[in-house]
């Protein structure tokens, strides 16, 4: 089935290339990563996509959601106060719905807690008395925040499906539209590091000491990132870009590896060119999931070369951002935008020279040339795969 295309009518990120999408911009054109030590002290060498800006307080009346998460969250939405405004204006609060992808929530805060109970006496001390758990820390205090602070009071809910989660809100936001219960969302994903992920997936074994290099010859691992990104979906206005089609798959091959052939991979990309009516040989340029692990990598250029000649410009802008987890989906749409709007693939940086097994072509330097279709990959966990058609106003 084709679908009607959607306008993308604004969009905003906050990430390690900088507070605002014009900096991620000026880092692609400049193959600038955005790689720097943690935010959290662990006792081994490695880089991480960490903001390099301060992140505000909240204010009082928003305190109650306060956590590294809720304050990159809400840094992060001031671009998109002003469409998001107007959109409320134009359809009514009740039809604007928030849809947002995380994997973390607001776990630093839990993190402390535990840290400051231990240090007191455990059993013998209460948690901490600025510790909320249902504020903080989960999942949907994200969006209480957001909706909160917009005035929305349309659906609001999170997706968190691990890496895929800020790619499957785009498909989740369409249905509530073609079903005729909203007239816009707001989409996207934020994450924060946090202890838990930079020592989890260290703890994994796949996390690098040095920048990442997806797909290339001796790739050391990953680097986690963290960032905000959001996107407005509405159903009819000023288009920056379009979002075309969503292919959602599910391999359910293993708890953390992907399927060896990328089976679940080809699926979701087969789905979201049938959504958009198009073929695999009209695709630009297609920014990989990319995280830089020897399984992930050979499993999605497999996949890729199922699907595209090789040609195709294929990178990865985990290199640039490093993974930002749960936010990845809508942090990479928007470099697809950038990249759509401004005409250019950006450098594969760290891929060359590649692993002698992948056929694709990683180009070397930044290649400024006119974009109609980007395909945005997000695969997680489990075999939960998203990949995400865009076309050029």
């Amino acid at each position: 089935m084709i679908r009607t295309p959607l306008p993308i009518t604004a969009y905003a990120l906050a990430s390690s290339l900088g507070p605002r999408t014009d900096d991620a911009l000026r880092a692609l054109k400049g193959s600038r990563r955005g790689l720097r030590a943690p935010p959290v002290d662990v006792p081994f060498e490695t880089v991480t996509g960490t903001v390099p800006f301060a992140l505000p307080e909240l204010p009082d009346e928003l305190k109650m959601h306060d956590s590294r998460t809720a304050r990159l969250a809400f840094f992060g939405i001031e671009p998109m106060r002003a469409p998001v405004e107007a959109a409320v204006r134009r359809y009514g609060a009740e039809r604007v719905a928030l849809v947002l992808g995380t994997s973390t929530g607001g776990i630093d805060r839990t993190e402390d807690a535990h840290h400051r109970w231990w240090e007191a006496g455990q059993g013998a001390a209460p948690l901490p008395a600025d510790y909320r758990y249902h504020e903080q820390h989960t999942f949907h205090s994200v969006v209480d925040l957001l909706g909160a602070h917009l005035g929305l009071r349309g659906p609001a809910y999170v997706v968190s499906t691990a890496c895929s989660s800020s790619a499957k809100v785009f498909a989740s936001a369409r249905r509530l539209i073609e079903l005729d219960v909203v007239d816009a969302a707001l989409v996207g994903g934020v994450d924060a590091l946090c202890h838990t992920t930079v020592r989890g997936f260290h703890g994994l074994g796949v996390m690098a000491s040095e920048p990442c290099r997806p797909f290339g010859a001796n790739r050391p691992g990953m680097n986690v990132g963290e960032a905000a990104a959001y996107l407005l979906l509405e159903r009819r206005g000023e288009a920056r870009a379009f979002f075309r089609g969503a292919g959602e798959s599910s391999d359910a091959y293993h708890m953390s590896s992907p399927q060896p052939e990328g089976l679940g991979a080809q699926a979701a990309m087969r789905v979201a060119l049938a959504e958009a009516g198009i073929d695999a040989s009209e695709v630009d340029h297609v920014n990989a999931h990319g995280t830089g692990t020897r399984h992930n990598d050979s499993a999605e250029a497999t996949a890729l070369r199922a699907l595209f000649a090789k040609e195709v410009p294929v990178v990865s802008t985990k290199a640039f951002t490093g993974h930002t987890l749960g936010a990845c989906g809508g942090t990479e749409a928007i470099l697809s935008l950038l990249c759509l709007e401004h005409g250019l693939v950006p450098a594969a940086l760290g891929s060359n020279p590649a692993d002698e097994g992948i056929d694709l072509t990683l180009p070397e330097s930044v290649r400024e040339q006119r974009l109609r279709y980007v395909i945005s990959n997000a695969f997680a966990f489990g075999g939960n795969n998203c990949s995400l058609l865009f076309e050029a106003a």
